[in-house]
C-alpha cells in the first residue's frame, strides 16, 4: 500500500476547516485524538493511541500513512474529526473478495451533527471502490453506521464463560499432555495451514497470507490494543504442534478471553479444549493480577459458533450473545456476479438443480433481478419495483444482506420483519437455496 507523504487537502469545508489525508507526521497528534475519543476503562491507557501510531509509523500489510481522513482546523492545526480505511481480503465460501474496513471513527463533541463523518465516509467509500473492494465492513456502536448504508449482519464478539466450578479437572494422578508456548515466525506455515482448514467452517473469513501473519505475530507495538498473544499448542511427549490460540495482553474484567483457537485435523477437540481452559485459567490469573483485578472466570470469545461451545457446552454457563459487523455492498449485482460459482454450486446440489427462470427481489426502494438458465446465472442486475409489481420476494431496506451473508434464514427474517415475503414456493426455495444460513467467524485485519 503506497504511503501518501504530502499533506494532501481533499477539500475546504468552510468555517476554517479542511478535509485532508494523513501523513506519518500526524501519528502523535492523531494517536492522542483517538485515545481521547475512543479510550475508556475497558482498555489500557494509551492502547488505542498506540494502535493509531502503529498504523501510521509501522509497516502494515494493507495500510498506508495516507489512509486516515482528517478534518482539521487550519488556524490551530487541531484535529476535529477522523476515520480510516484498512483494506483487506475476505472469502465468501472460498471465493476471495476485497473489503474496505473503516475504523477509528470519531469527532470532537462540539463538532458533531455537522455531517463531518458523512463527508469522510463518502471519501473512504470512494477509495474503497477505486481499490476494487466490493464490500465494506466496520465494527462499532449500535445503529450508527446504518446511516451510511451498512447493515448489521455478521456475528462479532460473542463469548461464553465458565467459573472455577466449571473448570475441567484432570483425573487424579494424570498429568497434562499438552503445553502452550509463544508462537514465532517459524510457526507461520503451521498457523496458516490450521487457519485455512478452520476457515472452511465459515461462510465469511479473512484471507491471511504470510505478510498478515508476520504482522500479527510481531508487527504491532507491545501496548497496541489490537495486539494478541499467539501461542502454539504442543503434545508434551513428542513436541507435535496440534493447534494455536490467541488472547489479549490485557484483561477483560474478570478474565482473559481466548479470541482465536483452532486445532489441526485429526486431533480431539475435547482433549485440547479442556487443556486450553485450564491454561487460560492460569493466564487469566496473571493478567488480571497485573491490572489489579481478581480473576474469576475463563472465557472463549469466539463469536456465535465455534466447536468450543459444543465441547464445553455445560461448562460455559455465562453466555453473551454475539454483536454484529456492519456490512455494506454498494453494488450488489457486481458482488453476486463475483460469487456466481458459489451460487451455481448451491443450485447444483439442491432440490431445484438445473433451475431456469427469473426472480425479482424487492427492497421496496430498489431491487434485484436474477435470471438462471439450466442452473447457470445469466443475469444479475438492479431492478426497480413499483406498487403494481413488488416482485417475487421482498426484504425491506438492507435486510437482504442478512440473508446474503448467512446471518438469518428466510423464516427468521420473516419473523423479525413482517413486510418480508415470497410469492410462491419456487421463490422461497430459490432464495433459500442460493442464500442458506451459515455462520461466519471473521478475524478481521486491523
Amino acid at each position: 500500500m503506497p504511503d501518501i507523504q504530502e499533506n494532501k487537502i481533499i477539500r475546504t469545508l468552510g468555517d476554517g476547516l479542511v478535509l485532508r489525508r494523513s501523513t506519518q507526521a500526524d501519528a502523535e497528534k492523531l494517536g492522542e485524538f483517538n485515545q481521547m475519543i475512543h479510550g475508556d476503562d475497558s482498555v489500557p491507557e494509551d492502547s488505542i493511541g498506540q494502535w493509531t501510531r502503529d498504523l501510521l509509523e509501522k509497516p502494515h500489510p494493507s495500510f498506508g500513512a495516507g489512509d486516515f481522513t482528517i478534518v482539521e482546523e487550519q488556524a490551530s492545526g487541531r484535529i476535529i474529526s477522523s476515520l480510516n480505511l484498512i483494506s483487506q481480503t475476505w472469502s465468501y465460501d472460498g471465493i476471495p473478495f476485497g473489503v474496505g474496513r473503516p475504523e477509528l471513527v470519531g469527532t470532537l463533541p462540539e463538532f458533531r451533527n455537522r455531517g463531518l463523518v458523512r463527508l469522510q465516509f463518502d471519501e473512504v467509500h470512494r477509495w474503497s471502490a477505486e481499490r476494487g473492494e466490493l464490500v465494506q465492513a466496520i465494527t462499532g456502536i449500535p445503529f450508527y453506521y446504518r446511516l451510511f448504508g451498512y447493515e448489521m449482519c455478521v456475528d462479532l464478539d460473542g463469548h461464553q464463560s465458565g467459573f472455577e466450578v466449571n473448570l475441567p479437572k484432570l483425573p487424579e494422578g494424570q498429568q497434562e499432555i499438552y503445553r502452550f508456548r509463544p508462537a514465532s515466525q517459524a510457526d507461520i506455515p503451521f498457523i496458516s495451514a490450521v487457519y485455512e482448514h478452520a476457515s472452511k467452517r465459515s461462510l465469511l473469513s479473512s484471507v491471511r497470507g504470510a505478510a498478515v501473519w508476520e504482522y500479527e505475530l510481531s508487527g504491532r507495538s507491545e501496548k497496541n490494543v489490537q495486539r494478541l498473544e499467539w501461542e502454539i499448542i504442543e503434545r508434551i511427549e513428542n513436541g507435535e504442534a496440534v493447534g494455536y490460540l490467541a488472547h489479549p495482553w490485557f484483561s477483560w474484567g474478570i478474565s482473559c478471553p481466548v479470541q482465536a483457537f483452532e486445532i489441526k485435523a485429526g486431533v480431539s477437540w475435547l482433549e485440547v479444549t479442556q487443556a486450553a481452559a485450564r491454561h487460560m485459567w492460569e493466564v487469566g490469573k496473571t493478567v488480571c493480577e497485573h491490572a489489579g483485578k481478581t480473576r474469576q472466570a475463563f472465557n472463549f470469545a469466539l463469536n456465535g459458533s465455534h466447536p468450543v461451545y459444543e465441547v464445553l457446552h455445560d461448562n460455559l454457563p455465562r453466555i453473551r450473545e454475539p454483536y454484529s459487523w456492519f456490512m455494506r455492498t454498494a453494488d450488489l449485482p457486481a458482488f453476486l456476479k463475483h460469487i456466481t460459482p458459489v451460487l451455481e454450486q448451491r443450485l447444483e446440489n439442491s432440490l431445484i438443480t438445473g433451475h431456469s427462470g427469473e426472480i425479482k427481489i424487492s427492497f421496496y426502494k430498489g431491487g434485484l433481478r436474477l435470471v438462471f438458465e439450466y442452473g447457470k446465472l445469466l443475469t444479475a442486475e438492479s431492478w426497480q419495483p413499483d406498487p403494481k409489481n413488488w416482485g417475487d420476494a421482498a426484504f425491506p431496506n438492507l435486510t437482504f444482506l442478512q440473508i446474503l451473508f448467512g446471518h438469518r434464514s428466510l423464516d427468521e427474517l420473516k419473523r423479525s420483519y413482517t413486510d418480508s415475503y415470497w410469492s410462491s414456493d419456487m421463490a422461497r426455495m430459490l432464495v433459500g437455496t442460493l442464500f442458506p444460513k451459515k455462520p461466519s467467524q471473521v478475524l478481521g485485519i486491523a
